[in-house]
C-alpha cells in the first residue's frame, strides 16, 4: 500500500512539472524569457498542481502497480525493475501527449516520453530505499 501512495504523491508532482517545461518549450516561451518569467512559470505551476494530481493520479497508480507486479518476478532485480518502469512509463506518456500531426518529432517524443520516465523512475527508487519490499517466495 505503501508503494501506490509514493506513486501517488511523487507522480503527479514531477510529471506536472516535467509537462509544463515540456509544453512551454514545444510553444516557444524559453527563446525570449529572463529571470522574472521563470518566477511566472513557478506560479503557473502551482496553480495547475492541482489538475496535475486530478489528471495524473490514475496513471501514477497504474504505473505503481506495474512496479508491484515486477516485484513479485525473481529474476528481475531493483534496477532493472525501475528501469523497466520507468520504458513502459516512457511509452504510455509518448503516446499519450504527443501529436501525430506536422509538429511531431523526435524531440516531441522523447521529451513527452520523459514526462512518464522521470516520475514512475523516481517512484520506483524511493519504493526501492525506503518501502520494505515483500520477497518472492521460493519455487
Amino acid at each position: 500500500m505503501k508503494r501506490y501512495l509514493v506513486f501517488a504523491l511523487v507522480g503527479p508532482f514531477v510529471g506536472g512539472f516535467l509537462l509544463l517545461l515540456t509544453t512551454t518549450y514545444q510553444s516557444g516561451y524559453w527563446a525570449q524569457t529572463n529571470l522574472s518569467e521563470v518566477g511566472k512559470l513557478f506560479a503557473v505551476f502551482f496553480k495547475s498542481l492541482q489538475y496535475s494530481y486530478l489528471f495524473g493520479f490514475l496513471p501514477s497508480l497504474m504505473i505503481g502497480a506495474v512496479d508491484d507486479i515486477l516485484i513479485h518476478v525473481r529474476r528481475i532485480g531493483p534496477v532493472l525493475r525501475m528501469i523497466l518502469v520507468g520504458l513502459f512509463a516512457f511509452v504510455l506518456a509518448s503516446l499519450t501527449y504527443s501529436s501525430r500531426g506536422p509538429d511531431s518529432g523526435t524531440v516531441q517524443f522523447i521529451l513527452y516520453g520523459l514526462v512518464g520516465f522521470v516520475p514512475a523512475v523516481l517512484s520506483s527508487w524511493l519504493v526501492h530505499r525506503y518501502v520494505e519490499e515483500p520477497q518472492p517466495a521460493a519455487a
